[in-house]
């Protein structure tokens, strides 16, 4: 991959605010109220195995950047009262499900680990129970980990329990960095964590890491990332802190002026780039990298890699179920999101209701451009001639008011275009968000609720 360009007048131009593109159209395009039943026949008219993600929101701790729904609590008990609502929705989906299978199975938060090994025993026990899983325990199991919460006992319970891939918390290994955050992780203790995880046999770990986060420093930032490749991972993700204080309660709690400057935070995402890539990891594209050999980096070469709500995904973007709190379902073109506060969750549930508070039914257009984007954002090209066929349609009659937009980005030496091909070069990786949202319909009205796309 070529050295991407870090001109200026460029970021000034592109790093605007833009969706991350887990779906078109992006949850903004939700609405409500939304009928459970359109959730029900998509799920009965779909064949294709279950991308399966399940919330669990609750966390013994504030880390003051998290933007995700959690429930700050050190009530253990809380929990089973969860996993009580989390039984019933099971119960609700079991029925129209039984045609279907789980192929992959992914825990998220909140911090899934708050959960003791009991609670996650019974987790496990109750998947099985209500829901059925492709045969002979082929699949993949994943789960989000705060390294403060899961002690070496429970790691190995989690690989007892069938879980073969896990994803820590790292954010930055500098301590001004996580007192700020209030995250305060030691680094070996995160390194014994990644070692046991291997002696145990996972199949693939993932490190989190974040930047733009306050007291964040280029010197300390790069120590950070050498400690990351270090620990040699099979994956990396490199997240952008977003700073929305008024979305957000707990980033009140983060200053202004401990926030690196605009120009700074650029550059420790350039550094991020370039000591992963240098590292031999392949960079996916936006914020995630993978060794060559990991499945998610072979899906890219062979023109597989998908996206969800979940991110890059090998496990399709058109079969995802959520459960709990604030998940998001998408299935056979439907997407609908649970309700976010758990006393209307719990409420729903006892009404032996879906918890669905609002959802949207994609129309041929919306299927149309969802397909381009995640094309552009997979895999950095489109085939015209098969896109075309694919859809029965003139691509450059179809989007003509679309072609304008891309004017700019190919002057820029950031898109080359002819009747074959769309191409999103190397330089024009970075702002692949922005090179999209010129096919998107909806973007004129909702585009300042996103964060800038680097």
């Amino acid at each position: 991959m070529a050295e991407i360009s870090w001109d200026p007048s460029l970021i000034a131009r592109y790093n605007v605010n833009g969706p991350r593109y887990t779906s078109y159209p992006t949850a903004l395009a939700l609405a409500s109220p939304f009928a459970g039943r359109r959730a029900i026949e998509a799920l009965q008219t779909s064949t294709d195995t279950l991308s399966l993600y399940i919330h669990l929101p609750f966390c013994h701790e504030l880390c003051y950047y998290c933007g995700c729904n959690k429930i700050v609590t050190r009530h253990q008990s809380k929990a089973d009262r969860y996993l009580d609502a989390l039984e019933q929705e099971m119960r609700l989906y079991k029925t129209v499900l039984k045609h279907r299978k789980v192929g992959h199975l992914h825990l998220g938060g909140g911090t899934p680990t708050f959960l003791t090994e009991a609670q996650l025993s019974r987790l496990m026990c109750m998947l099985k129970t209500h829901l059925g899983f492709v045969p002979n325990a082929d699949y993949e199991t994943s789960i989000e980990i705060d390294p403060r919460s899961c002690s070496l006992n429970k790691l190995a319970h989690l690989k007892h329990l069938g879980f073969n891939r896990v994803s820590y918390g790292i954010q930055d290994f500098d301590e001004q960095v996580q007192i700020a955050i209030n995250r305060v992780q030691d680094f070996d203790m995160v390194a014994t964590l990644i070692q046991r995880s291997r002696e145990l046999g996972f199949a693939s770990i993932n490190l989190d890491v974040i930047y733009g986060l306050p007291q964040q420093q280029a010197e300390s930032f790069q120590a950070s990332l050498n400690k990351v490749v270090a620990l040699n991972p099979d994956r990396i993700s490199l997240f952008s802190y977003a700073h929305l204080p008024t979305r957000f309660a707990a980033q009140r709690k983060i200053k202004n002026h401990t926030l690196p400057a605009p120009e700074l935070k650029l550059k420790l995402l350039h550094m991020g780039i370039k000591t992963f890539t240098q590292a031999g990891y392949q960079f996916i594209g936006m914020d995630h990298f993978a060794r060559p050999s990991d499945d998610l980096a072979v899906a890219q070469q062979t023109g597989k890699l998908q996206r969800n709500f979940q991110g890059y995904t090998t496990h399709g973007s058109d079969a995802l179920l959520g459960l709990g709190n604030s998940s998001i379902s998408q299935i056979d073109g439907v997407i609908w999101q649970n309700e976010k506060d758990l006393k209307h969750y719990y409420s729903a549930l006892e009404q032996n209701q879906l918890p669905i508070s609002k959802g949207v039914e994609l129309f041929e257009d919306d299927k149309i451009r969802a397909h381009l984007i995640a094309e552009l954002i997979c895999h950095f090209k489109l085939d015209i001639p098969s896109f075309e066929r694919r859809w029965a349609l003139d691509f450059y009659t179809y989007f003509a008011d679309c072609m304008g937009k891309l004017d700019h980005f190919i002057a820029d030496g950031l898109v080359e275009m002819d009747e074959q091909e769309i191409r999103v070069t190397d330089a024009g990786r970075l702002w692949v968000r922005s090179i999209c949202s010129a096919f998107d319909a909806y973007l004129a009205t909702g585009q300042n609720a996103y964060s800038k796309v680097v």
